[in-house]
């Protein structure tokens, strides 16, 4: 028990930590240009598509992570549960408790600061986030019994 609680718990600090690294990466890498849509704060396609990408993959190794060191049992499936409400609940509060300023005129490249706390998805895209998380965990998790 000790194990699988340990495995979801660095499971998601992982999938957290390569999250973080990776989004700073993209934007430093491809800039406000590429990442917003013209004169707005909201995520180009662009962004969209390579967010859902990272979140995946990171998901992946995260399943792997814990798969690994709970050595089996239903630890992904709780990994994946912590995800998915974790992810609703950060959803909600974006899109609820703490909606953006969608009329908001963006000019100029953005520090990262004031790109991550002014940027804004579509509903959809913010939901749909914690599921393909989920999702990507369980599938990582399979990926290590395999082996």
């Amino acid at each position: 028990m000790a194990r699988s609680i340990i495995g979801v718990i660095v499971g998601y600090v992982v999938m957290v930590i390569l999250q973080v690294a990776a989004f700073m990466t993209l934007y430093a890498a491809m800039g406000t240009n590429w990442s917003f849509k013209p004169h707005s704060y909201q995520a180009s396609t662009r962004w969209t598509l390579a967010q859902f990408l990272i979140i995946a993959i990171t998901a992946i190794i995260a399943g792997v992570v814990c798969a690994m060191i709970a050595r089996g049992g239903r630890a992904t499936m709780g990994l994946a549960i912590v995800v998915l409400i974790l992810g609703i609940a950060a959803a909600l509060w974006k899109t609820t408790l703490h909606p953006p300023d969608k009329t908001a005129l963006r000019l100029g490249s953005l520090s990262q600061v004031k790109a991550m706390n002014n940027a804004w998805h579509p509903t959809w895209v913010v939901f749909l986030g914690p599921f393909v998380g989920a999702a990507g965990v369980i599938i990582g998790g399979k990926l290590r019994k395999r082996s």
